[in-house]
C-alpha cells in the first residue's frame, strides 16, 4: 500500500482535473496523462496509452480510466481516492449549474455560454486524441493504422469497429 502522500497527490491532482473536464473525462486526457508520466513520474507514456485503451474496451463510463490510472499508483485504495476526487467535484458543481441554468436558459448570455464550451469541449478531446495516438504510435506501420482508422471514421459511414478489427487482427499477426 502506498504512503498518504501518493494518495494526496492523487486526490488533489484529480480534483483539480475533475473541473477542467467540459466534455467528461477523455476531455482532460492530456492532462491527465502529463500528470501521471511527466509531473508524478506514476507510469510510461505507453503505460498511459494503455489504461486508456482498457477503460475504453470495458463497458462502462469514460471516467473509468481514471480508476484504472488511481489502481496502478496506489491500489485498490488509490483506485477509490481517484474516482471520488474526479467525480465529487463536477457532480457538485454540474448539479448546482442545472439547478440554476435551468430558469435562465433561453437567456442570450446562456446560449452564448453554451455555443462557447462546445468548441473548447471538442479542442480538448481532439487533444486528447493526438496525445493518445503520439504515446501509442512507435513506429511507421502503427501511424498510418491510427490515421486510416481516424479517417475512417471521420470522413466514412464506415463503422469505426471494422477498422479496430482490422488493426486487432494485424496485431494478433504479429505486424504490429
Amino acid at each position: 500500500m502506498k504512503g498518504s502522500g501518493v494518495l494526496t497527490a492523487l486526490a488533489v491532482n484529480f480534483l483539480i482535473l475533475s473541473l477542467m473536464a467540459f466534455g467528461g473525462a477523455n476531455a482532460v486526457i492530456p492532462e491527465m496523462q502529463r500528470q501521471a508520466v511527466e509531473v508524478q513520474h506514476w507510469m510510461t507514456g505507453t503505460q498511459f496509452a494503455a489504461l486508456f485503451a482498457i477503460a475504453q474496451a470495458a463497458p462502462g463510463p469514460n471516467v473509468m480510466v481514471v480508476t484504472l490510472v488511481g489502481w496502478q499508483v496506489a491500489g485498490v485504495l488509490g483506485a477509490i481516492v481517484a474516482t471520488a476526487a474526479m467525480m465529487g467535484p463536477s457532480w457538485a458543481v454540474t448539479f448546482a449549474v442545472f439547478r440554476v441554468w435551468d430558469k435562465f436558459k433561453y437567456q442570450p448570455w446562456c446560449m452564448t455560454i453554451q455555443n462557447g464550451l462546445a468548441p473548447v469541449t471538442v479542442g480538448f478531446v481532439a487533444s486528447s486524441a493526438f496525445l493518445l495516438a503520439r504515446d501509442a504510435d512507435h513506429d511507421a506501420i502503427t501511424f498510418v493504422l491510427t490515421a486510416a482508422t481516424a479517417a475512417v471514421a471521420y470522413w466514412t459511414r464506415i463503422n469505426p469497429l471494422w477498422a479496430f478489427a482490422v488493426a486487432a487482427a494485424l496485431g494478433v499477426a504479429g505486424v504490429v
